[in-house]
């Protein structure tokens, strides 16, 4: 309830700020989070100690309110992107999203989850993570050996003001050639976003500028799979690269036909 009650503040104060500065047929526009303070005292709503938590909620937990949305054009939504410092920036790009395809094998993994994990994983998103990490599905993704540098990363970008990673790798391959790994993890109902992917990518070449960067999502499927992207920005449209869904399984689970099969896709 208290979590609720939240939301709704947050989005009332993300809808005001932009009935102060949308005009019909704008596509984008900036503004500040000094604003804010205006608004929630005309509006009576308590303000977090940490302004930037009513962004962060609308850009990456929650829908933005309807009010907005229905002013997007046929084909486009509304995202905030950052613009610098405590700035911000209502745009409308093009609506893509990135939803696991259905027609594509599962490849069985031993699953390496310690059970003491699984069993105080606080939320989903912080259960795929660890799956992830336990299993080294970064490495067996991408072919490289990577290593897990920090989540939940809280870092500012010059052109775009303070962001969040959820997790960041580090990684090389058989050539000597080191990556740079930023990934996200889709829980639920959430989906893959141009905006998340998009400062990621801003933030590796800007703080791990001799790396490659090689952004990954990974999101929970039906019946326990993970489903993971490669993923990229191209026309300001989230692209993927590769696609590749796995399912943790006990190894004896894994049949030689199966073996065999995987074998034959080399």
């Amino acid at each position: 309830m208290a979590e609720t009650k939240k939301t709704n503040r947050y989005q009332a104060i993300i809808a005001k700020v932009f009935g102060n500065n949308y005009r019909t047929g704008v596509t984008e526009f900036e503004f500040t989070r000094t604003e804010f303070v205006a608004i929630a005292e005309k509006l009576k709503i308590d303000l977090p100690k940490n302004i930037g938590d009513v962004i962060y909620s609308v850009r990456y937990r929650n829908e933005l309110p309807d009010v907005v949305r229905k002013t997007a054009q046929n084909g486009f939504e509304w995202i905030i992107e950052g613009a610098g410092r405590s700035r911000y920036r209502f745009k409308q790009v093009r609506l893509n999203r990135i939803v696991p395809r259905d027609e594509l094998v599962t490849i069985k993994v031993p699953d390496a989850t310690p059970e003491i994990i699984g069993a105080y994983a606080l939320g989903d998103e912080q259960a795929l993570l660890a799956k992830v990490r336990y299993n080294r599905l970064v490495d067996v993704f991408l072919g490289i050996t990577a290593y897990s540098l920090q989540n939940h990363l809280r870092t500012t970008v010059k052109a775009l003001g303070q962001i969040e990673i959820d997790e960041i790798y580090v990684g090389i391959d058989r050539h000597g050639r080191q990556f740079v790994v930023p990934v996200q993890a889709k829980a639920g109902t959430d989906k893959h976003a141009v905006v998340q992917t998009q400062q990621d990518i801003l933030c590796c070449a800007e703080k791990f500028s001799n790396l490659i960067c090689r952004a990954v999502s990974a999101q929970f499927m039906s019946e326990g799979r993970i489903a993971m992207f490669e993923l990229t920005v191209q026309d300001g449209e989230v692209k993927v690269v590769d696609e590749k869904h796995y399912q943790l399984v006990s190894a004896s689970s894994i049949s030689v036909d199966e073996l065999r099969q995987y074998s034959a896709r080399v």
